[in-house]
């Protein structure tokens, strides 16, 4: 029996500074005994819970169930833990797989080593016992597995999310500097946003703001578009309540008005990327989307304005970009009465130029990139 059949505990990786947002998260959808950990949650679940949190949280990354922990000074304790584990009970010769492994402290310090030494034990464990070994596919494997070491202590999971969840599969196209689909879902939820007045993006990009607050407004499982699963390749998966738990999630889905969610930007190939990629989803093809200057939008009133404005200078000259700032904090104050903006400031000196006082300053990582979530109410 492997630990997490014996605990019911799991791991939810997440961004940086999202772990408590994530919390927050999971013990809606039903997660109990949860804990903050290092880039991620710890928590315990049901079946069906698990089945729900990965098919409908937006927030992680990933979810990792615990197979084994043990005592690993060197490599080839390493390997003898590893091939003593049963892997024949989540994966067959015919299926694929990948090791990642992330490491840390004294003992084993190379991550790309310790992975391989897992790969080669649990190629030797089939080729032993039945003849055969699974290939290895480090893009999409059909079970990845996960290798932890701090110290002289290790512990292999199995990732039952099937592949990182941020890729939700309705980026079609992109454009420059996209935000990642969890950072934007957690700036939608940071807002409050729940469909009760307009939500704006004047600066859209490919459009991942504008699809997050589709699928949360209309409350859409962050996973609808993904085609399998890891929890599928867990020993005792159980398919009517798999069955049971989408079937539900999925009758929850509910309309959009038309109107309600809508974004513009002065990128023609950015227009286009957005409206192709909102219209990949359910509900999506509500959204109106077009080619538009800010400076050029009459009024924005009583909404909520959200926007990953340009920051870096890749992206232009950086007295450029400061007066894009100004510009957009001007818009702000002459045409959006009553509203409240959200903007992801990846460039910290660039925040003061907006010339309006921020009621709340919130730290978030877009990759490694430390940027602050504004929040301006305009009266």
């Amino acid at each position: 029996m492997f630990e997490y059949q014996r605990t019911g505990r799991y791991f939810a990786q997440t961004g940086r500074e999202l772990e408590r947002l994530a919390a927050e998260e999971l013990t809606e959808i039903g997660a109990t005994q949860v804990e903050l950990g290092f880039r991620g949650v710890h928590f315990s679940a049901s079946r069906d819970v698990l089945y729900r949190i990965i098919y409908c949280a937006r927030l992680i990354s990933r979810v990792l169930a615990p197979l084994v922990r043990f005592e690993c000074p060197a490599e080839d304790d390493l390997y003898r833990h590893s091939l003593a584990v049963e892997w024949e009970g989540i994966l067959s010769p015919r299926q694929t797989f990948a090791v990642s492994a992330s490491v840390s402290g004294e003992g084993i310090t190379h991550s790309h080593f310790a992975a391989l030494r897992v790969k080669d034990a649990i190629v030797d464990r089939f080729r032993d016992r039945t003849g055969q070994r699974p290939d290895v596919d480090v893009r999409r494997p059909d079970v990845g597995i996960n290798l932890y070491v701090e110290d002289r202590n290790a512990a292999l999971s199995i990732d039952v999310s099937g592949g990182s969840l941020h890729r939700r599969g309705y980026r079609l196209v992109s454009v420059s500097a996209p935000v990642q689909e969890t950072l934007a879902a957690a700036i939608i939820r940071l807002s409050g946003w729940q469909g009760e007045k307009p939500l704006v993006d004047p600066m859209c990009g490919s459009g991942t703001l504008l699809a997050e607050a589709v699928m949360r407004g209309c409350s859409i499982p962050a996973a609808t578009k993904r085609g399998r699963f890891g929890f599928e390749n867990l020993p005792d998966f159980e398919a009517q309540v798999w069955a049971a738990v989408k079937a539900e999630s999925d009758s929850r889905i509910r309309p959009l008005a038309s109107g309600l969610i809508s974004g513009s930007d002065l990128d023609p190939q950015a227009v286009a990327a957005a409206q192709t990629n909102l219209n990949s989803i359910p509900q999506g093809n509500q959204v109106g989307v077009r080619r538009a200057d800010f400076r050029d939008i009459e009024r924005v009133e009583n909404s909520v304005i959200v926007c990953n404005p340009p920051y870096s200078v890749r992206q232009g000259d950086i007295e450029e970009v400061r007066k894009l700032y100004k510009d957009f904090g001007d818009f702000l104050k002459q045409r959006c009465p009553g509203s409240t903006a959200y903007l992801l400031c990846g460039n910290l000196d660039l925040i003061g130029a907006i010339g309006l006082k921020p009621s709340r300053r919130i730290i978030l990582y877009n990759g490694p990139i430390e940027c602050r979530l504004v929040k301006i109410e305009i009266y």
